[in-house]
């Protein structure tokens, strides 16, 4: 069976490059994408080894918000668990994320001891 991987959704190269180094740490592998419109294409091809999604929500072209509502409300991709990693934190926005499908929010900065930790946590879930 292939590589399950984790999808890093970032318009900011460096955060992806963190959450690449997390994924090669747990053992998986890594797709990237720089908007949500770019997520939802890797998606398309990628489905099926996707283990987790890390979503930041402010991004050009298409962002994180619309993007976790899309990837929630679509069959292919409903299964798949979704981190929102965000300097987003207005408490209503924290709040319809989670209830939109966000399995955990994590602000930025974080410390990849506290992410390491979450993005288990929603491994197992």
């Amino acid at each position: 069976m292939a590589t399950k991987k984790i999808l890093s959704v970032d318009d900011s190269i460096i955060i992806r490059k963190i959450f690449k180094g997390i994924a090669e740490t747990l053992g998986l592998g890594f797709l990237e994408a720089g908007d949500g419109q770019q997520a939802l294409n890797v998606l398309a091809d990628h489905h099926q080894e996707i283990a987790l999604i890390i979503l930041d929500w402010n991004m050009p072209v298409k962002n994180g918000y619309d993007t976790l509502q899309e990837i929630t409300t679509d069959p292919r991709y409903k299964h798949i668990p979704v981190m929102m990693a965000t300097t987003e934190t207005e408490r209503t926005n924290v709040i319809k994320a989670i209830q939109a499908g966000a399995k955990h929010y994590v602000t930025k900065p974080f410390t990849q001891e506290d992410v390491l930790v979450r993005i288990t946590e929603c491994l197992k879930a």
